[in-house]
């Protein structure tokens, strides 16, 4: 049944647009519903408070679908949390974005949407293309594995994983509730926070700059603690995929770039799989060109994709997972 939820969530998340199927939504929903119980009085931005965040849907997740005897309700159930975990509209509509003013030769442009999109996404400085292989294994991909492996709880796991790094503080403040909610009423799209954009709480006018820089410690701790979360989370699924990127590219050229990190637990995944990417795809970039790069290395993503999809599927139909 993996094998289906995969198939249909992957077909659903291109055509399903609505704003019922986007996960940022239902985040927004459960933040605020999170911040009911949580004291204004103290930091909102804790090691604590993060874990409890994010493992707290995951929990009601496992046993709400543990409590499913119905096998058809419950991959129903399963479906829907992998449609809603998949994929980023706002990813794709930068990217459209990008190649639209990169054809009209609005280089300014381009570099706009590079820049709000690696702001968006909580991500150092990188190419466009870059960042858009590692935001296909972050959106695709990684919830793939973790949607097998763990099942829907697994794939809801990672997903508030890498939304609470996108946030680069942990929580987000009121505030930042409060402009994603105007921003969402002008679009289906609702707007990502990100480490930038965060502003002050209702409480900070009447801090002290002892307290304020106690709260920014917390804050500074809580990033970090996501961070590692997601840089072991990451570890092993990014050596696993960056090798499906050398079958579907030049598997000679990456291969040494590929065994140096294999060990490496010093390197950002980000770094590991971008350059093993790379040296995947066989291409001469024309500078003047701000679209050779995004589309080469996006199409040697779609085939690594399709690759992780089939090894899935054949892993499913011999019995090694279910």
């Amino acid at each position: 049944m993996s094998l289906i939820s995969l198939l249909i969530a992957l077909a659903a998340e291109r055509y399903l647009s609505s704003s019922a199927w986007q996960f940022n939504v239902y985040y927004l929903r459960y933040l605020r519903l999170f911040k009911r119980f949580v004291s204004t009085s103290s930091p909102t931005h804790s090691i604590v408070t993060n874990g409890l965040f994010l493992v707290a849907p995951v929990v009601l997740c496992y046993f709400l679908l543990g409590l499913v005897n119905d096998g058809l309700l419950h991959f129903i159930l399963s479906t829907g949390v992998l449609i809603g975990c998949f994929g980023c509209v706002k990813t794709r509509d930068s990217y459209k974005q990008y190649l639209m003013a990169a054809f009209r030769g609005e280089s300014t442009t381009c570099e706009m949407h590079h820049k709000q999109l690696l702001q968006d996404k909580n991500l150092p400085e990188m190419g466009f293309g870059q960042m858009l292989i590692w935001l296909n294994y972050r959106y695709f991909i990684a919830i793939m594995i973790f949607f097998v492996i763990f099942g829907a709880p697994g794939a809801l796991f990672y997903r508030l994983a890498a939304k609470l790094n996108e946030t680069g503080a942990g929580i987000e403040t009121e505030s930042e509730i409060n402009n994603d909610d105007a921003e969402s009423n002008d679009s289906q799209d609702v707007s990502e926070a990100n480490c930038d954009s965060v502003a002050s709480s209702l409480d900070d006018d009447h801090e002290t700059p002892e307290s304020s820089s106690e709260n920014i410690a917390i804050e500074s701790d809580a990033a970090q603690f996501n961070q590692q979360l997601l840089f072991w989370l990451d570890w092993l699924p990014v050596r696993l995929v960056s090798f499906g990127y050398m079958l579907v590219g030049h598997f000679s050229r990456a291969l040494p770039i590929w065994l140096e990190n294999l060990f490496d637990i010093g390197k950002p995944p980000h770094q590991i799989l971008i350059t093993v990417a790379q040296k995947s795809e066989d291409f001469m970039i024309d500078k003047e060109d701000c679209t050779a790069e995004p589309c080469l290395l996006v199409r040697l993503a779609k085939r690594s994709l399709l690759l992780c999809l089939a090894v899935i599927a054949i892993l499913i139909l011999t019995g090694v997972i279910s």
